[in-house]
This record gives structure tokens, C-alpha cells and sequence, in this order.
């Protein structure tokens, strides 16, 4: 995880503190949005005194920024080791892998997009290039796939941008027991992402005449 803005000495406990504070940080977020909350009210939940957060994150900022980069860091490294069988399309990894990713972090997708406004210019720089680090696996995988002949794109980088926004967007609605089980989700978003990729044919119906 990285913890590069933390000023936690590396002990046991506070190390077991920092980690408490990114998670009551992380529910204040999602809940009621970055500006709303307090660190008086991150401190409350911890169950610690305000001034003793500031001797693992300086500011609320440096809170959030963490919890960005966190959620960036281990989605890059899950995708490294993600299990998919060898012969899968690279489309349908990225897909199915990207969705059973971000329906089990809904509050870290939350943040990590829609409390981008909220970060310092300088923040919002180390954070944009880590997305940017994630879009280039997909963009590069319809590069090539485009090269083969499996897909098309006119331009992969707004090609990779749209569908990472649509797979990103599920989490905001999907309900487990709803009427569609995970499986036929990622049935269904595979297809969808194939058809705004797929090649075009220049095959057009024969005129009866």
C-alpha cells in the first residue's frame, strides 16, 4: 500500500493507527463527500484526540491523496497477478477483471473519481499519472487488437477512456440479489464493450432486382 504522505513511524501500533484512520476516512468520504467532513470527525471514529492524527497525516488532503494512490497501487499490482485462463482475449480480461475488481471497492471507486476536484494540483498530478498508468493497459490491448484485426478504434486512448467510464460507473447502481447475478453482468458488459470495438465490415445486403 502507499503510504508515502504517512509520518507514522514504523511501530506496530502506529502503523495499526494509520490504518484505522484511512478506513474511518475512507466510510466519512464516501458517506457524506471530502468537503463535508472534519478531522475532529475522523478523530471521533478512530477514537483518538484531533492532534494525534496529525502524526500520521498532516492534513485531510494528505489523507485523501493517500487513499487515491492506495487504491491505484493495488489495483495496478492485482492486475499483475489476476488468474484468468492464458488463452482469454485480452479484451475480456481487462472487462471481467476490472468489474469483479471495483464491485468489492465501491467506496474506493467512489472517492478515487468523484473526489478528484478536491485534490491539490500538485496531488492531482501523482494521482492522474497512476490512472493514466491503468488506462495504458487497455489502450495498449486495443492497439494491438486492432493491429490483428480483432478490434477497432479510431482513437484507443478516448476508446479506453469511455469504456473504463462505463465499467467504472456499475458499482454506483449494481446491488448484490438484484435480478442479474455477476457473472451475466460481466456477460453482458463484455458484449457491449465488444460491439463499440468491433471491426467494421464493409459487407453490404445484395438489392434484389
Amino acid at each position: 500500500m502507499a503510504t508515502h504522505a504517512v509520518k507514522t513511524a514504523s511501530r506496530p501500533k502506529g502503523l495499526e493507527t494509520a490504518r484505522r484512520v484511512r478506513k474511518a476516512a475512507l466510510k466519512r468520504f464516501a458517506n457524506a463527500g471530502y468537503a463535508a467532513v472534519s478531522m475532529r470527525e475522523i478523530a471521533a471514529d478512530v477514537g483518538v484526540r484531533p492532534g494525534a492524527l496529525y502524526n500520521h497525516f498532516p492534513t485531510k488532503q494528505d489523507i485523501l491523496k493517500d487513499l487515491m494512490l492506495s487504491h491505484m497501487s493495488e489495483l495496478l499490482a492485482a492486475w499483475e497477478t489476476a488468474d484468468f485462463p492464458g488463452a482469454m482475449d485480452p479484451l475480456e480480461r481487462f472487462v471481467r477483471f476490472h468489474i469483479r475488481y471495483h464491485l468489492e471497492r465501491a467506496e474506493e471507486v467512489f472517492i478515487s473519481y468523484m473526489e478528484l476536484r478536491n485534490l491539490e494540483p500538485d496531488n492531482f498530478k501523482v494521482i492522474e499519472r497512476e490512472r493514466r498508468r491503468y488506462e495504458a493497459i487497455l489502450t495498449s490491448i486495443l492497439e494491438e487488437g486492432s493491429t490483428a484485426g480483432r478490434y477497432t478504434a479510431d482513437d484507443a486512448r478516448v476508446a479506453t477512456r469511455a469504456i473504463i467510464a462505463m465499467l467504472t460507473g456499475i458499482p454506483t447502481w449494481y446491488r448484490d440479489g438484484g435480478r442479474i447475478g455477476k457473472t451475466e453482468l460481466e456477460d453482458l458488459y463484455l458484449t457491449m464493450v465488444r460491439k463499440a470495438v468491433s471491426p467494421e465490415t464493409t459487407d453490404r445486403p445484395t438489392e434484389a432486382g
